[in-house]
């Protein structure tokens, strides 16, 4: 393992910003690649077996997007609150947050878990799914729930050595977990698995298999994750033996940061499911091309999430610092860059759409309808990177009611109105329901650009004691 000593000073100015920024980016945007190609993987699996099983992981998608958007809300909140901290040289009061947060994330898992496990049993008839569909919803469902506490962790520890400077662990564990999904999903998912003369048996299970592969999957890597924060040497490494500390301003000052979070992800995301119980009037082949469009355009997003995360970062720390101008260079540099290439992907999608939705499934009737609402949202695109890169901005200057505003503008005042109108009075189906969403994005894009260039988020940090 690295040492200390080799965690460069991220607030270093006779370093370039640039090359600190790229030094945070790339190994995120790296991890992401590989989350999004085991994603398509997954998905190329599950779309093997049929329009069918792809529709029954479409159902869950959202609301698991909502339990992820709480889990990130919560590293969010602990792991800002602890860059800031670092920035700030209160190394203790950092390792600090940092025990206390492990320590509240098994309490927070746990409720996690027994509530979607509930859910799981209602969700896929109250979506309005096919029957068949249904019950293949509810099993694969009941098991990402049984992973909720594995994967709260995961996001904890991964959140938390980002923030501290440290993107490279997390990019190689996060890319064994996604490795070990894959090869789990061959042996859970299909009844053989040929390597090459060779045929293995498999379990045969299906869309159930999927399911049961990401909870394994994702529970080997907490641990390791964590064994890794009490081995490896780092400003906030873990020691055995320690008890839990409890301190009410650290709670205080992580819900004043997460709970917006949760609310702009629960904003989204409650969206999200309302938006599919839209699609899921429209039929299996609307619902499957929904699904396979949003993991297709899942490949847009890794150049502004890694230097999101970067903005996030080195914004806290610099302002932890009370180094306001190197936090304005900082955000100028990460939005800027992050912008550009999301504009860059979005040609990207729109040329290759045909073959990324062909990378999934081979049904007819999918791919033409993926292919058009993935060209309409690649339009989209640069505002939608211009509003991610504003939200880590915002994010780690502590101010994170303003992507909560902003969410809540674009999601509930136009995207979902916008879709009912158009699905009630055009015959435009799926098409009317992606162009709300793209008329959302470029809204969210609007507004974080006149917002951010007020730098009014320079000075929105209250840090309570």
């Amino acid at each position: 393992m690295a040492s200390l000593r080799s965690q460069p000073n991220l607030l270093d100015r006779s370093i370039p910003p640039r090359i600190i920024i790229w030094s945070l980016a790339w190994p995120t945007i790296l991890e992401q690649v590989l989350q999004v190609t085991v994603t398509y993987v997954d998905s190329a699996m599950v779309g093997s077996l049929g329009a069918m099983a792809t529709a029954a992981i479409a159902v869950p998608t959202s609301t698991i997007w909502l339990v992820n958007g709480w889990m990130n809300a919560f590293a969010i909140g602990f792991s800002v609150l602890m860059a800031r901290n670092l920035g700030a040289g209160k190394k203790d009061r950092a390792n600090l947050i940092t025990r206390q947060a492990l320590h509240t994330s098994l309490y927070f898992g746990l409720i996690l878990t027994i509530v979607f496990l509930l859910v799981a049993r209602i969700l896929p008839a109250w979506i309005g799914a096919e029957t068949e569909v249904q019950t293949l919803a509810s099993t694969y469902y009941h098991y990402i729930a049984l992973g909720y506490l594995p994967n709260l962790v995961m996001i904890l520890i991964s959140t938390l050595l980002r923030c501290s400077g440290d993107a490279k662990t997390p990019l190689m564990l996060n890319g064994l977990n996604n490795i070990l999904n894959v090869v789990l999903n061959l042996f859970f998912i299909f009844d053989f698995v040929p390597l090459g003369r060779l045929t293995l048996p498999g379990l045969g299970l299906g869309v159930k298999g999927a399911a049961i592969a990401t909870t394994i999957s994702v529970t080997v890597t907490s641990l390791l994750l964590l064994f890794t924060l009490m081995t490896k040497d780092s400003p906030i490494k873990m020691h055995r033996g320690e008890k839990a500390h409890y301190e009410r301003a650290i709670y205080k000052s992580a819900l004043r940061l997460g709970i917006p979070v949760a609310l702009e992800r629960s904003t989204l995301s409650l969206g999200q499911i309302v938006f599919t119980k839209m699609v899921g009037t429209l039929g299996t082949t609307a619902l499957a091309a929904h699904f396979l469009a949003n993991t297709a355009e899942s490949i847009t997003y890794l150049p502004p999430s890694g230097f999101s995360t970067a903005a996030t970062t080195l914004v806290a720390q610099s302002l932890g610092s009370g180094d306001k101008d190197l936090a304005k260079r900082f955000a100028d540099t990460c939005t800027i860059l992050g912008t550009a290439l999301m504009s860059l992907m979005g040609v990207v999608l729109y040329v290759f759409a045909p073959t990324l939705m062909r990378f999934f499934t081979q049904d007819a009737q999918v791919i033409a309808l993926g292919t058009t609402i993935l060209r309409i949202e690649a339009f989209a695109e640069p505002a939608f990177g211009l509003s991610m890169l504003a939200f880590g901005v915002f994010r780690g200057a502590g101010d994170t009611r303003r992507p909560f505003a902003i969410s809540i503008a674009g999601m509930w005042l136009l995207r979902l109105p916008l879709a009912y109108l158009l699905l009630q009075t055009t015959s435009l189906g799926l098409l009317g329901i992606w162009i709300a969403m793209a008329s959302d994005l470029s809204l969210r894009g609007l507004i974080s650009f006149v917002l951010y260039r007020r730098y009014t988020w320079l000075d929105s940090w209250k840090e309570t004691h």
